[in-house]
């Protein structure tokens, strides 16, 4: 009797283990399940994305190569007469493009300083409460609609401009100051991460060797942090080149070559938006090439801010 329980026990054991066994190869099974839907989700997901691009440039390029068979590429990017109503119409977009470069560059320069001082205060300075009021701040200005600033820059920047630098007001240094301002979230939120981001040992390092704060940021942190610096003037300029609601409030969207700051002109988005109501045939075309151009610009940026990111990653 007692050989037979003996004998039992270990028949009992055996059971339950492989029963045991079972059930966990059953749930790693079921998990590696869960994982691979996931895994599917996030992929097309990613596709998903990469589908809408192809699709987005696929359209531009095929509403926009036609306009070519009309007109040289030479004639569109450096001509600056755009008549496209006219008798003898013309398709120049070098104007577009100088009041474009003329309105995103001018508002960096505004935008910059303000932004870089801001950032370095937030990452080095500020204490937990002022630096949650100015970050709030900081991301409410990056929320606000751009309808709103071009609101506020004819009520406050444009009487001001006008008053001070005479014209009416609507003018590229109005554009510039407006934009400025939509640009300095970009500027400052990227910026004081990559501050953040510098170590402490090479901060107190500096210190430690007779460095007072000015030369600390200006030869230690600042050189260390410039890729990150260099991506948010990057994504700045990014921002500041597709913008069209605001500057077309308060830059007088005037077809002229901007001769100065009170001049009016238009940029390549509001010169789109401004004839797309009512273009057609060749005239669609060439706000499409327009479109080409500005995709290609923005593409362009988007990749120098990989290289710089890729580059940070592999130091």
């Amino acid at each position: 009797m007692a050989l037979l329980e003996s004998t039992n026990i270990p028949s009992t054991l055996i059971k339950r283990g492989k029963s045991e066994k079972n059930d966990a190869a059953s749930r790693l099974r079921m998990r590696e399940s869960k994982e691979m839907v996931f895994k599917g989700i996030f992929l097309i997901s990613s596709l998903l994305s990469v589908v809408v691009v192809i699709l987005i440039s696929a359209f531009i390029f095929k509403e926009g190569l036609p306009f070519f068979k009309s007109v040289s590429v030479p004639e569109f990017l450096f001509n600056t007469r755009w008549k496209p109503s006219s008798d003898n119409p013309s398709y120049g977009v070098l104007s577009f493009v100088l009041a474009s470069a003329e309105v995103t560059l001018l508002s960096l320069i505004f935008a910059l300083p303000i932004s870089l001082l801001s950032a370095i205060y937030l990452s080095m300075y500020a204490k937990d409460r002022s630096a949650n009021v100015i970050r709030s701040t900081v991301e409410l200005l990056q929320g606000i609609p751009s309808v709103i600033y071009g609101i506020l820059g004819i009520a406050i920047v444009v009487p001001v401009v006008r008053r001070l630098f005479g014209g009416n007001g609507y003018s590229l240094l109005s554009a510039s100051i407006v934009l400025s301002i939509m640009i300095m979230p970009t500027i400052i939120n990227v910026s004081e991460s990559s501050i953040r981001a510098v170590g402490e040992d090479i901060k107190l390092g500096s210190i430690a060797l007779g460095a007072n704060d000015f030369q600390t940021i200006t030869r230690v942190v600042l050189p260390s942090a410039f890729k990150g610096i260099m991506t948010s003037i990057i994504l700045a300029l990014g921002r500041a080149i597709g913008e069209t609601t605001a500057v077309l409030l308060v830059f007088g969207n005037a077809p002229l070559f901007p001769k100065g700051l009170t001049s009016m002109g238009r940029t390549l988005t509001m010169n789109i938006v401004t004839d797309m109501s009512y273009a057609e045939g060749v005239h669609m075309n060439a706000l499409f090439a327009s479109s080409m151009l500005l995709f290609i610009s923005i593409l362009i940026l988007n990749f120098i801010v990989v290289a710089l990111t890729h580059k940070g990653r592999k130091r």
